[in-house]
């Protein structure tokens, strides 16, 4: 039996958070950084943006660095250390070495056919289509524990893993599902 094409991933979006152990001085932060937004009657965290690699951080008094935005989890990392850097040259001390933690991958995908959304609501436990609202559907499993978003034009996107293994994972799960409901899945070359 000949194996299964393979999806083609397309990471949008990667979230990562670090957590420093120190506070951090925010007022100092965006006084000595370009880049740096801090308005706290609005928001309790100061905004930093990358541009190489392209994301952006939220940053913490508690030390805690959530950094959003980048395409791809080394991406992610790199920036992470980027902003940890930022931090230091401004005269805050923070660790030398610090865990980076993936929170959630968003990635999509495409099957080359035209779904039935109804249809398949009906046919799939743990699925919700309310195309008054969303135009997509919302189907979740729970091992890797993922959401997807499926529309009629066979793109599928996948959000909360936490690695690419999860996605393929999950979206080899998915079409087990779809297949077993009389759905052929044949990934999209583009």
């Amino acid at each position: 039996m000949k194996a299964a094409k393979e999806f083609k991933i397309k990471v949008e979006n990667v979230v990562a958070f670090a957590v420093l152990g120190v506070d951090v001085s925010l007022d100092k932060i965006v006084k000595s950084v370009e880049n740096a937004e801090y308005e706290p009657e609005q928001f309790p965290g100061l905004v930093y943006r990358t541009t190489d690699p392209r994301a952006a951080a939220l940053i913490f008094s508690s030390g805690k660095i959530v950094c959003t935005g980048a395409k791809s989890i080394e991406s992610a990392k790199v920036a992470m250390r980027k902003v940890v850097d930022k931090i230091r040259s401004v005269g805050i001390k923070v660790p030398k070495d610090f865990p980076i933690k993936v929170e959630n991958i968003v990635a999509s995908s495409k099957i080359d056919a035209q779904l039935n959304l109804e249809e398949i609501t009906f046919a799939l436990e743990n699925a919700e289509y309310e195309p008054e609202q969303f135009p997509g559907l919302v189907y979740r499993i729970t091992e890797p524990r993922v959401a997807f978003l499926l529309f009629s034009s066979g793109k599928i996107i996948c959000t909360g893993a936490h690695s690419l293994a999860d996605i393929r994972r999950a979206l080899n799960k998915l079409r087990e599902k779809l297949e077993a409901i009389g759905i052929k899945v044949t990934p999209a070359d583009g």
